[in-house]
């Protein structure tokens, strides 16, 4: 908890220290009519469904991939995924003075299938784990975002929350739990 609070602490003072420095480069003219808090445009993100056709599934790195070797379609390792939702939510809850700038996110990835690679191909839905992460980020000028994220082990649903057998590789996920900062430019318009 005390290094978030110092995480909080560094986001906010760096991109201050900035704007004292360089006045000239205010952002735009807010309305004055935006909330200083929960204004109407809080709340930003999208989702997205996905489906992996037949030998093509979405490969968490939970199983094996010679989990076959280890049951036949019977196998207890059978976390190969037909279907991923995700998405992102950025939730901005401040509308007026230095505050505005400052966002946080989260971004979950559910993953649904029971296939094993070369051996079992279904359609079924059953649910594997879930993969996320969250963070913060605070505008800094003309489009770019500091952010700093924090990457969880994948967290497994379900009968799937056991050892399932020699197959199985861990809870590890794709990349492992990890903590990044990064730097983000938006750029462009959307048409819609």
């Amino acid at each position: 908890m005390r290094n978030l609070l110092w995480i909080l602490a560094f986001s906010i003072f760096f991109p201050a220290v900035g704007w004292t420095q360089n006045p000239g480069t205010a952002p735009a003219v807010q309305s004055s009519q935006d909330r200083f808090f929960l204004p109407r445009d809080t709340f930003w993100g999208w989702a997205q469904l996905d489906l992996a056709p037949p030998h093509n599934e979405i490969d968490p790195n939970i199983c094996a991939g010679n989990a076959g070797q280890y049951g036949g379609v019977n196998a207890p390792c059978s976390m190969f995924a037909r279907y991923m939702i995700s998405g992102t939510l950025e939730v901005r809850p401040f509308g007026r003075g230095q505050l505005r700038r400052l966002m946080i996110f989260g971004s979950p990835t559910f993953l649904f299938g029971k296939t094993i690679p070369h051996t079992l191909y279904t359609w079924s839905p059953d649910a594997i784990g879930i993969e996320h992460s969250w963070g913060a980020g605070i505008l800094i000028a003309k489009g770019f975002e500091f952010r700093m994220t924090q990457h969880f082990l994948f967290d497994r649903l379900g009968a799937r929350d056991t050892y399932l057998g020699l197959a199985d590789l861990g809870n590890n996920g794709p990349w492992g739990r990890y903590f990044t900062l990064g730097v983000r430019k938006s750029f462009g318009t959307r048409r819609w």
